[in-house]
């Protein structure tokens, strides 16, 4: 390979964090209403009563999960996973969200949200809100989802269903795998109450030793199975662990106990020579959002600061403590004084706590309860050649120089995109590779091709984001690795987020250097790309490669853009250009009579982005937002919202993409990103929306996979004024949006 210079190539980048003062973020809620009303002081102002509650919102977008656990058209097993996502979802909501609203109120702030209420208005409606879901769902697991798999021989039992013989293997089972690595924790005088840490499964144990009451605390460790096998046979305990959730549906049943019910049925044997009086489950969630302190100029080592940010978060302060609803009222006063907990964070639970260890059952080889497995589709079936002209190619650079690929995820195959960085990383004539990486799982086959590609002749920059939060621990270790391989590792800016996922190469050809992109709106994760939908774009365009290789520069230097040719960036314009797009369509609906907007999103939070929406519809702008999760934005409000229909998608893959499409009077326009309409993305993090130029792919987005999402009927709920969702009902055709392009991509997709 030749060296590479030019073309913004840069020089090597910098392995701590830079300051880069190209970009800067509000750091107040005010100071973005004044950078709102910069941009456009003559859009309606929000009142109460035309904003939905951001986090009251979010625990609807949960309850539409639930629904999913609850719905007899999922197969049983896919319903006791959304069951354990429901579990997921809401545990790291309490712990960032739930956190935040909860320090506002203990620092006596009152400032009211856009919605009208305090902070203890708030506080008090999650709650309320979330014990009803709670209760809600443990209900279906107990009454139905699991009654259901015991009926298709999955039987997920208490230590009294057990009969006399499971009771002995079980109780050979407690003592060979279980017994040794619990930790019985007396609590008196001498030894204190023991930290709980974030998420873990406990037991408060109530003893009696020579006539005096005491307490104890068993945790039990996750590296065992919530779900513990019962051996077929008393043969099987002699042999291997039989602690695997990895089980063999040959059987003509299965049957498993719950950990916690194990552990308390041997209670006397971690606690020789006192009385077992009885024990209760608990689980307790701890503030997790936890930030670097980027300003202090003595850490000058991003890295190091995120090791030491991220071991806090053990220790966080409780935000929410369940508790089995047995457990007398006051034991449950005493865990909360124990925990420095308040009555208002407990949830007493009639049912299992933590039941998110529910995808245990998914490792089951059941695929009759199970959705039915798929392969995605190839872009390409018969190689480099385009399915609509027949026209071949030698390699994907070549294909790139003629034609725009938009990539569909997970109906067609993440692996044209790996496979685009794996063949820079061993083309002779590439000169660059930069790439942007946020969250990448724990196998990915990006990294070793970013490290075949670093040699003495190409350069490999990667900016990989320390603060994706929950993934710092494994982004650190790919920086880690990547350095010691000698790739030029960037950490970001200070006190930004780098959201945008980006890749960018650089290639020397016969007429010069010549830059090949790929722009997504999801992570370069190959596990959640089966999972994940969303939509990437791979080409060659000169003006949106030069608007790229300016952003990694200012992204791994000092440079400072104050213009980009084609993209729409944050947090240093995307919100003026979102709303400067809106308002241009009201405009021309205003001379034509036929503005039309359609916007894809995960959530609609953004206060000046729904300010310009309403004033659309006001004009009388025909607005189709679809939108997953939160939804600010109250639809059909006379006067404000008339023409604005909201839908929410929620099935069997997680909907992920960013597409905005404005009618632009009949010369569509519809451009991709990362960032959704919240001021998170638009004020604090690095995002990218891009616009899709190629007609066929234009026409593709709008025409197909726009128009397929206002059509389902099995997936879709609809956001009514008053905050309520209700789902479609599927009628006597039901259209499942997912299902179809699952068939749809299987014969072929566009190429500009």
């Amino acid at each position: 390979m030749s060296s590479g210079e030019g073309l913004g190539l840069g020089e090597p980048v910098a392995v701590t964090a830079g300051d880069g003062g190209a970009v800067a973020a509000p750091t107040s809620p005010e100071a973005a209403d004044a950078n709102v009303d910069a941009i456009a002081p003559d859009l309606p102002a929000l009142i109460p009563d035309v904003y939905l509650n951001r986090e009251l919102s979010w625990l609807e977008f949960n309850r539409r999960v639930l629904r999913e656990a609850a719905s007899d058209r999922n197969p049983l097993i896919e319903r006791a996973k959304f069951a354990a996502i429901f579990c997921s979802n809401l545990d790291e909501f309490y712990m960032i969200r739930v956190a935040g609203v909860k320090r506002k109120v203990s620092a006596g702030i009152g400032d009211r949200a856009t919605d009208g209420r305090t902070p203890v208005q708030q506080l008090t409606a999650i709650h309320d809100v979330t014990r009803d879901l709670l209760a809600e769902h443990a209900h279906l697991v107990r009454d139905a989802i699991l009654p259901g798999l015991a009926g298709q021989g999955i039987r997920v039992l208490g230590w009294d269903d057990l009969s006399a013989d499971e009771r002995t293997v079980m109780g050979e089972v407690f003592l060979r795998e279980v017994f040794p690595v619990l930790t019985p924790q007396a609590i008196d005088r001498g030894r204190r109450f023991p930290h709980v840490s974030n998420g873990s499964l406990n037991l408060i144990i109530v003893l009696r030793n020579n006539g005096i009451a005491r307490f104890a605390r068993v945790k039990i460790p996750a590296v065992l199975p919530r779900l513990a096998p019962i051996p077929a046979d008393h043969a099987e305990v002699t042999g291997g662990s039989v602690l695997v959730t990895d089980r063999d549906a040959t059987k003509s049943e299965l049957r498993f106990v719950w950990m916690e019910d194990l552990v308390a049925a041997h209670l006397d044997r971690l606690f020789p020579g006192s009385e077992v009086i009885a024990s209760y489950a608990f689980h307790v969630l701890r503030d997790s959002d936890v930030e670097p302190d980027e300003d202090d100029e003595d850490n000058a080592d991003l890295l190091e600061v995120m090791r030491e940010t991220i071991s806090q978060r053990p220790f966080g302060t409780p935000v929410r403590v369940d508790v089995d609803r047995r457990m007398p009222p006051e034991v449950q006063r005493w865990l909360l004084e124990q925990v420095h907990a308040g009555p208002r964070d407990l949830c007493a639970i009639d049912g299992r706590l933590g039941l998110q260890d529910l995808f245990e059952l998914v490792r089951i080889d059941r695929p009759d309860l199970k959705d039915a497995p798929f392969t995605p589709a190839p872009l390409f079936p018969d190689g480099l050649t385009v399915p609509q002209t027949g026209e071949q190619y030698e390699d994907i650079f070549a294909l790139l120089r003629d034609h725009d690929v938009l990539v569909h995820l997970p109906y067609q195959s993440f692996n044209i995109v790996a496979d685009f960085v794996r063949a820079a990383s061993t083309d002779k004539d590439v000169v660059a590779i930069k790439q942007t990486l946020y969250r990448l799982g724990k196998d990915s086959p990006l990294i070793p091709a970013l490290i075949a590609a670093r040699d003495d002749d190409t350069q490999v920059a990667v900016l990989v984001e320390l603060k994706a939060r929950f993934d710092e621990e494994n982004n650190i270790s790919w920086a880690q690795t990547l350095e010691s391989h000698g790739v030029h590792v960037a950490y970001g800016l200070v006190g930004l987020k780098t959201h945008c996922k980006l890749t960018l190469v650089v290639r020397r050809e016969p007429d010069g250097l010549r830059r090949y992109l790929h722009i997504s709106t999801g992570n370069y994760n190959a596990n959640t790309a089966r999972i994940y939908e969303d939509v990437g774009l791979l080409t060659s365009r000169d003006d949106l490669a030069s608007d790229v290789s300016e952003l990694f520069n200012v992204l791994t230097g000092y440079s400072h853009q104050e213009h980009y040719r084609k993209l729409w960036v944050a947090p240093d314009h995307m919100r003026a250009q979102i709303v400067a797009a809106i308002r241009a369509e009201t405009a021309i609906h205003r001379e034509h009579g036929n503005g039309r907007l359609i916007l894809k999103m995960n959530s609609l939070v953004d206060r000046t982005v729904i300010r310009a929406l309403y004033e659309a519809s006001q004009a009388g702008v025909e607005i189709d937002l679809i939108v997953r999760g939160i939804c600010c934005l109250r639809p059909g409000v006379p006067g404000w919202s008339e023409t604005i229909r909201v839908r929410s998608i929620v099935g069997r893959f997680l909907e992920h993409s960013r597409v905005y499409f404005f009618r632009n009077n009949g010369n569509h326009s519809v451009y991709i990103g990362s960032a959704d309409a919240m001021e998170r993305n638009l004020d604090r993090r690095v995002e990218v929306i891009t616009p899709v130029e190629s007609p066929a792919l234009v026409s593709h987005l709008r025409d197909v996979v726009l128009d397929a999402y206002l059509r389902d009927t099995v997936n879709a709920s609809i956001l009514h004024e008053d905050g309520t969702w209700t789902r479609i009902q599927p009628g006597e055709e039901p259209f499942d949006v997912q299902a179809w392009f699952l068939e749809y991509y299987q014969a072929g997709s566009p190429v500009s």
